[in-house]
């Protein structure tokens, strides 16, 4: 099959990007004009866990569970060419601005890899105060699994 995007200036593909990022905020996938990473992930944890997203403005959590609990979102995609799994960083965190982090690594075509559920606890724990950003930075390692209070939820992130 031949790749519909073979020929295509450097120009179109930036257009065609544009475009696709244009329907997506049109389709309320993505809510900010920022790196799609963090907007796809809020999106797709609302859609298969059923939080409730907050407004932009919230300081220190993303979206509300069933239960209440304030929860933090971190997304990351890695590729051939940058394997880091560091999230973005996470501001104030010793004032416990979240009950929960939620962090979820895709790869290059957007396939979730690893999933994770981490109360703040673990966060202040695993994650490492950078001076020069403000804020604590987490590299989200699959051995962070081995704490029993960190939850593996990659199984209910997967395509259906």
């Amino acid at each position: 099959m031949k790749d519909p995007l073979d020929g295509l200036s450097v120009g179109a593909l930036l257009n065609l990007h544009g475009q696709i990022l244009a329907r997506l905020r049109e389709a309320k996938v993505l809510r900010s004009e920022n790196n799609p990473a963090g907007d796809y992930t809020e999106w797709l944890l609302v859609q298969k866990l059923g939080l409730r997203l907050e407004p932009n403005s919230s300081k220190g959590f993303d979206a509300i569970d069933a239960n209440g609990e304030r929860i933090q979102i971190k997304g990351r995609r890695v590729t051939s060419r940058n394997t880091s799994r560091q999230l973005s960083v996470i501001r104030q965190l010793e004032e416990q601005p979240f009950d929960w982090l939620l962090a979820v690594i895709f790869d290059e075509n957007w396939k979730v890899l690893r999933a994770m559920k981490l109360p703040w606890a673990a966060v202040t724990r695993y994650s490492t105060y950078r001076r020069h950003v403000n804020g604590h930075v987490l590299i989200l390692r699959d051995h962070l699994l081995d704490d029993p209070s960190v939850q593996d939820i990659t199984a209910q992130l997967s395509e259906d």
